[in-house]
């Protein structure tokens, strides 16, 4: 083999010399102008010639931003940006079904049409109108999950069939939640979409594909849409620009009495600022991260 001869002179302790090409000020120079001439011709190609070095790109405008119907909230973040998805987190009681229902009252009181999937038909529709939402204005979508399909079947199906059928309770759901999200932001329609995951668990939330948030977020960025993702625990990732998370802790009992049970009148909901990827700032934070307000509940009138 070819190979043999430099492995025996290596076996044999004989030193390699290796000489590098001489470069003279000429070459150099010659060199240089090549690379211009190519940099040239490349430049000249019409495909290419659209393409602005990233120390030339424009910085992106700030979106427009709209009230949330929380005069306490629009403080601590400016308001809801239009073209952005903004994900509410908290747990049971904490006030994200308020922040949710005030929202989408102060969008259709604009006259904007808005739309609510809901992925476990928790909507209250009377809690809704107490908070002042136009209803004619919202579109309702209501994902029923297999089980409820399948309530009337017979007791005698093994539970093999059942779950064949789709007795998984959250998978098709999300599967529902996310074909009926992307024909509304595809429609360019709506004022404001928001997306009920509050009683979704957090290993079922979690399992939503990231691209999936990735590609809503590109289908409104060039829109004015609203989107408003209820939720436990922040799962968007990067592709929301803004992250809240709401408390709640009870605040007044009503006169009402029932038997071994006591009504809540109002109770007082903290949001917290967790990210926000509209400020200019190097500071993750702004100064003011909290804002508390009150809501009250729909049978107080």
């Amino acid at each position: 083999m070819s190979a043999s001869p430099v492995f025996s002179s290596a076996a044999m302790g004989r030193p390699f010399i290796f000489s590098l090409p001489s470069s003279s000020p000429s070459s150099s120079r010659s060199s240089a102008e090549k690379t211009a001439e190519i940099l040239a011709q490349v430049g000249a190609i019409s495909k290419l010639a659209a393409v602005v070095p990233a120390s030339r790109l424009d910085i992106r405008p700030a979106p427009e931003m709209v009230s949330s119907g929380i005069p306490q909230l629009d403080s601590l973040t400016g308001g809801l940006p239009r073209g952005c998805l903004t994900e509410i987190c908290g747990m049971a009681s904490s006030g994200r079904t308020s922040v949710l229902l005030l929202a989408l009252a102060r969008a259709t009181q604009r006259g904007e049409v808005c739309a609510l999937v809901d992925a476990s038909d928790a909507f209250d529709p009377a809690s809704a109108a107490a908070a002042g939402m136009e209803m004619s204005r919202l579109l309702w979508v209501r994902c029923m999950s297999l089980h409820d399909s399948y309530q009337g079947m017979p007791s005698g199906i093994p539970q093999v069939t059942r779950n064949k059928f789709g007795f998984s309770r959250w998978k098709p759901q999300l599967a529902q939640m996310l074909k009926v999200t992307d024909l509304l932001l595809q429609s360019n329609g709506f004022g404001m979409i928001g997306l009920d995951l509050g009683d979704v668990p957090v290993e079922s939330a979690r399992r939503i594909p990231l691209a999936s948030w990735f590609r809503f977020r590109r289908a409104i960025e060039h829109t004015s849409t609203v989107l408003l993702v209820l939720e436990q625990q922040p799962i968007a990732g990067s592709c929301s620009s803004v992250v809240m998370k709401v408390s709640g802790s009870r605040s007044q009992i009503s006169g009402k009495q029932l038997p071994h049970s006591e009504l809540l009148d109002q109770f007082e909901i903290t949001a917290e600022l967790l990210r926000s990827l509209l400020e200019r700032k190097l500071e993750r934070k702004p100064v003011q991260s909290t804002a508390s307000f009150k809501s009250r509940a729909a049978w107080t009138g």
